[in-house]
């Protein structure tokens, strides 16, 4: 079987981190990206766990204050929790009668 060359863009201290941790480890990043695609391809899933990490309490505040000014420009922030379910409930009619 023949080699194939991938080229990929990464931000350029992870780069340098990923390098470094593999050539301690007694092999190049062409070889962990290899041992990542085979893993992959033998389990048929990202052969480890991805997850989100919680946002932090300043996080938080700002998401919501996203959502705020979303559902002011919306016209949606005084709506009830009924309201929004019947809009919900609208919306998928539509979409179901196309």
């Amino acid at each position: 079987m023949g080699q194939t060359l991938i080229s990929i863009s990464i931000d350029e201290d992870l780069k340098n981190d990923f390098e470094r941790y593999c050539d301690m480890l007694g092999m190049s990043m062409s070889t962990a990206i290899t041992i990542f695609a085979k893993a992959l391809v033998r389990e048929r899933r990202i052969p480890f766990e991805i997850r989100v990490q919680d946002p932090s309490r300043e996080e938080a505040k700002a998401i919501l204050e996203q959502i705020r000014k979303i559902s002011e420009e919306n016209g949606t922030s005084e709506m009830t929790m009924e309201e929004i379910d019947e809009e919900i409930r609208k919306t998928r009619e539509e979409k179901h009668l196309r």
